[in-house]
This record gives structure tokens, sequence and C-alpha cells, in this order.
């Protein structure tokens, strides 16, 4: 994501942890909070529900009752109104600042989008779509993605359609996240007891990652055609068949990259990746670490 080229015209540094520019609209207020230095424990409430994405830097986020966990570029959080959140700033620099945006949700516009989502899409017989209690973090989806670089450059806009704008988009990212929350919940579980299609998918792809993968194999292990396969798994679960091999393969190669007994070449190749330069790019443009430094961090913090 980027900030839009105006940006700089609306923006007045008056601190260098989390300075704050803001933008009003008429269902919420946008702001953009920028930190030049390192520090830690630094407090931020909100009193209505607040969205908030990572577009360049690092953070780490501690909220109640919960374990630290790193904020990054490409992940988005939505915490509920009053959540407080206790934040590190590991890495931020004069000339590598940390720039994130948290917008407050209007908690009217949050309830009229539920129920018009339940009317016209309802979840399920005896089911309904509800905004989530407690905090959310997760990675965007490429149409989260799309919204949010949307919202920022409609900021720095000044025309008369400029609430109607971001109204609608406020309605589909509120959309998006509760799809995307329903689809963590059910694609995060460890064992998956359904016996549907897409779950037997799911369950292979897991028993398979260090193996050669392909839609066009997988598909005909649900007796799916391949074009049929792809559409419904990016329908249901909001990313394609490629992108879930992906993501479950880093999420392997993390977890063991944490064994310092170990080699890099031995990780990468168990994760399914057959070339080491591959994987080195695609982990760091996921976690925001080289796998070496990566290793090298979660060593440190258990030393």
């Amino acid at each position: 994501m980027q900030l839009p080229k105006d940006f700089s015209l609306y923006r007045r540094l008056d601190t260098l942890v989390e300075n704050k520019t803001a933008f009003n609209m008429e269902h919420a207020e946008v702001n953009i909070f920028e930190t030049h230095q390192e520090a830690e424990e630094v407090l931020l409430q909100f009193h209505q529900p607040v969205f908030a994405s990572m577009i360049r830097g690092k953070k780490v986020m501690k909220l109640r009752e919960q374990p630290a966990f790193e904020f990054l570029p490409g992940e988005s959080l939505l915490l509920p109104a009053e959540e407080t959140m206790c934040i590190d700033f590991p890495e931020a620099q004069m000339d590598n600042p940390t720039h994130c945006l948290a917008m407050t949700l209007s908690e009217d516009q949050i309830r009229k989008t539920i129920q018009s989502l339940n009317e016209s899409a309802p979840k399920g017989e005896g089911e309904e779509w509800a905004f989530t209690p407690s905090s959310f973090h997760f990675t965007n989806t490429a149409a989260i993605k799309q919204i949010i670089q949307r919202l920022l450059f409609l900021c720095t806009e000044d025309h008369r359609s400029k609430d109607l704008f971001a109204n609608l988009m406020l309605q589909e990212l509120i959309v998006r996240i509760l799809q995307a929350e329903e689809r963590a919940n059910y694609i995060e579980q460890d064992q998956i007891e359904d016996s549907n299609r897409l779950s037997f998918a799911i369950r292979y792809i897991r028993e398979h990652l260090g193996e050669p993968l392909t839609v066009e194999q997988i598909s005909q292990k649900v007796y799916m055609s391949k074009s049929n396969f792809y559409r419904v798994f990016k329908d249901h679960f909001g990313v394609t068949p490629v992108e879930f091999i992906n993501n479950e393969r880093m999420k392997l190669a993390r977890r063991m990259l944490e064994d310092p007994g170990r080699k890099v070449q031995d990780v990468y190749l168990s994760a399914g990746f057959n070339s080491g330069s591959y994987f080195n790019r695609v982990f760091k443009r996921k976690f925001g670490l080289s796998p070496k430094a990566y290793r090298e961090q979660v060593l440190t913090k258990k030393a």
C-alpha cells in the first residue's frame, strides 16, 4: 500500500512517536500514524470500533490477555471499542518510519450493514452475521487491500461525492472483514471435521505440503473440474487454491525455522519449495524478515 501523493500537504510532524494525521468522513475517521524512533509500551485506545492496517514498518502489539504479536504490512486488525493497545516500535527510525492506518467505524453503520447482509446473504439456517466482540488479526485479502488503497486516496480528495464514496467503501469493507473472519475461523482449524469436498481438499493440501501440488491434481481428488474447483474454492475462502497452498507452506516453514537443529535448505525443501532464492523472497515479503533473520530473532528471544 502507498500513501497518497498529497498526504504531505495535510501532515504536520508534532511528535516522533505515533504522530497523527486525521481525515474526517461522515461515518468514519481515518488516521495515519507515523513513528520515527524506537519506542516501547505506547498506549492507544479508541472509543469506537477501529480497523487498523499496517502500511510500512513493524509494530509489536500487546492486547489484553493475548500473547504479543508482530503487526506487519499486508496485515490488518479489527478491535472493539475501548480496547487498549500497548505498542512497541522496535525498528522505527527517522529514515525508516512506521506508517499505520487506524480508522474508527460508526457502530450505527456497522449495525445497518450487518442487518442488510443478514437480509440479502444470510449465513445459513439458524446463524446470523455478527460483529466480533474481540480482536481479529488477519492477512488482507486482495479485495481488502484494494478498499484500503482507495480509502487512502479518497482522504485527500475534496469533492461533494466524497462521503458517498466513503460510505459505500466502508459498507464493503465491513462485509469483507466479516467474510474474512468466517473463512479464517474455518481454515485455521487444525482438524477439520466437515466431510464436504472443500474440507477434504484442505486436509489433503496440509498433509502433502512437502510434495508437488497442482490445482488440477487436487480438483481430481475431490471429483471436480479444475475450473469449477478453482472458482468454488476462491468464492468460499477468498483466496485461490495456489495462494492457500503458499500460505500453508509459509506457516509450516516458519514453524520449522524455530527448530535450531534444522538447516534452512531442509526447511524450504520440506515445505515444498524447490528454490532457495524464491523461498527467501516469498518469506521476506510475507513476514518482513529473511528466513535467517527470523530464526536469529526467535533464538534471541528464547535465550
